[in-house]
């Protein structure tokens, strides 16, 4: 019934809320960002820990079916305002003045991955227990890859401003590095579903669809959209009609994205990207952020970890598969960006510290695993192996770069702060 539905999710709700603001303030603690702690509670309150201890309250709080469609579905909408927020606070003007290294550290955070990715996928896929048995090499071989390239783009920008490095070079070669992959890695993934449909047509749908959507949205789109920041900028406030004509284009620039392949959070992001700035940026940030970071995108960690079952590395082999795995994703990414980014001059306490923000996963890996996993390319074992390798790359980052670059770095002239990244939780 659609009422006992309802009052059970209030019940996973208060749960879920509860448990990742502890795990969360106990993460900030040991300096680890708020996001930290939501995706470790995510797992504590999946089969891996609560289901293991006391199966019966695990099964009645987060019961197979409705229930679970409903969370899915809030998290979705958490996920696709999260991103719309990271795209509006995202200053595609700092890129231009470190384009040359920034392709290379993104061309080495892509390329890299995708080699090693290819060499894992094969005896891999020979062992039957990680990808679906329709799910060919080639294919094994992008998803993989796909995956290691991921960078928590959002938890990057979150680093960035809370290391007071908006606007310094740094920041700015972080922010354009992180976006490009990303971009690049929902490609390979948009490639990797349409085969797995058996449907060429639908990769060739979502990448042309995708860059045909990106160019008329920054282009055309936001000339057309300037109407929404001359209100709010005249009378100091958003008003109703404007937040709601906002909602209304988001949902629907999501749907289209979502139904061409390119999945919902890529719409989002471009629309924030394509939003004008300033007041009307800064003042919709306000209005939307707390109630997406606090309430919304808490549900989609806890969706991931009752998809997380630690329990399948039940032997000495896969746990070994899963140490390989995860030196393999720091060398694919953390070690070739450092690199790349040290052969164009970069200063090498920079090139770690950038190499320790790109090899964070993160939320956006957690995403394109979900999918993975939804779609039938990916078996449970193997989502549970890179959900970890997400996880432990993701702590990894800040103590990394503090250890290597924060404590000693010397402020720079960073952008005025109406200018700069406004924080955001990922």
């Amino acid at each position: 019934m659609p009422a006992t539905t309802a009052i059970h999710f209030f019940l996973e709700l208060a749960v879920i809320l509860g448990a990742c603001r502890l795990v969360g303030l106990l993460a900030r603690r040991v300096g680890q960002p708020q996001v930290v702690g939501e995706m470790i509670a995510g797992v504590l309150l999946g089969p891996s820990l609560l289901g293991r201890i006391a199966p019966g309250i695990q099964h009645h709080l987060f019961p197979p079916g409705q229930s679970n469609t409903v969370l899915y579905t809030m998290a979705q909408i958490g996920l696709v305002l999260y991103m719309f927020l990271i795209g509006l606070n995202f200053d595609a003007n700092l890129i231009k003045h470190r384009a040359g290294t920034a392709v290379a550290v993104s061309a080495a955070g892509i390329f890299a991955p995708l080699a090693l990715g290819s060499l894992l996928a094969m005896p891999l896929l020979a062992r039957g227990i990680y990808f679906d048995k329709s799910v060919t090499l080639v294919m094994a071989m992008m998803f993989l890859g796909a995956s290691i390239a991921t960078t928590a783009f959002p938890m990057l920008a979150r680093i960035i401003f809370e290391q007071r490095l908006s606007g310094t070079p740094l920041g700015t070669l972080a922010l354009a590095c992180g976006a490009a992959d990303d971009a690049l890695s929902w490609c390979l993934l948009a490639v990797v579903l349409a085969i797995h449909r058996g449907n060429p047509a639908l990769a060739a749908t979502a990448i042309i669809g995708g860059i045909l959507y990106s160019v008329l949205l920054v282009t055309i789109g936001r000339k057309a959209l300037t109407v929404l920041g001359t209100i709010p900028e005249r009378r100091k406030t958003i008003t109703a009609p404007v937040l709601s004509t906002v909602l209304i284009l988001l949902m629907a620039c999501a749907w289209f994205t979502d139904t061409i392949g390119i999945y919902a959070i890529f719409g989002a992001f471009i629309l924030g990207v394509a939003m004008p700035s300033g007041f009307f940026a800064q003042e919709l940030t306000t209005r939307l952020e707390p109630l997406v970071t606090t309430f919304l995108l808490p549900l989609f960690f806890v969706y991931s970890g009752l998809n997380t079952q630690i329990g399948l590395l039940n032997s000495p082999a896969l746990w070994a598969v899963t140490l390989g795995i995860l030196v393999v994703s720091i060398a694919g990414k953390g070690v070739a960006c450092t690199v790349a980014a040290r052969l164009n001059k970069v200063p090498l306490r920079e090139s770690i510290a950038l190499g320790s923000l790109m090899n964070a996963r993160g939320l956006i890996e957690l995403i394109l695993l979900n999918i993975g996993l939804q779609a039938g390319i990916i078996t449970p074992t193997l989502f549970t192996i890179l959900v970890l390798v997400a996880i432990v790359t993701t702590l990894m980052a800040t103590p990394i770069f503090e250890f290597v670059y924060g404590r000693h770095r010397v402020d720079e002239p960073s952008v005025p702060p109406e200018h700069a990244t406004t924080p955001t939780e990922g």
